[in-house]
């Protein structure tokens, strides 16, 4: 059986993690929340996870020093979201490595669908099997 994808939330918000955790539950996903990128780091030592959200303005390390640091060693998906939302800011995050760039406020519908594009573009996209002349087809659902 595959596993849903397992998202990690990285916001210094209590209230957006908690709230996108019970959300991301309950569409069918696994949800880990992590208040800054200590605490992020802490997560990814006992955890595998398929896709990052990650805030911007976080004390300690900023959300771009860790997106340059995630992308450095590896390709974890990670979509920015954030309070800074004007076009430069945007820009400056998908150029650091972010796959996506999300502005606060957001609709939770619209960042759910941003994840699971996000997944689908990457090896972690719920895989159906199907079979054709004795060959297996895989789709990204």
């Amino acid at each position: 059986m595959i596993q849903p994808p397992h998202i990690l939330i990285v916001d210094d918000n209590r209230e957006i993690r908690d709230a996108l955790v019970k959300y991301l539950e309950k569409n069918g996903m696994r949800a880990t929340s992590a208040a800054n990128a200590v605490a992020m780091d802490a997560a990814m030592q006992v955890g595998q996870f398929d896709l990052i959200v990650l805030d911007v303005m976080m004390p300690g390390e900023d959300g771009l020093s860790v997106c340059r640091r995630l992308r450095a060693q590896g390709t974890i998906p990670i979509l920015m979201l954030t309070a800074l939302g004007d076009e430069t800011d945007r820009i400056v995050g998908l150029e650091v490595g972010a796959d996506d760039y999300l502005p606060k406020p957001f609709n939770p519908r619209e960042l759910l669908a941003r994840i699971k594009a996000i997944l689908r573009r990457s090896d972690r996209g719920e895989v159906v099997g199907g079979s054709l002349a004795g060959h297996r087809l895989a789709f990204d659902r």
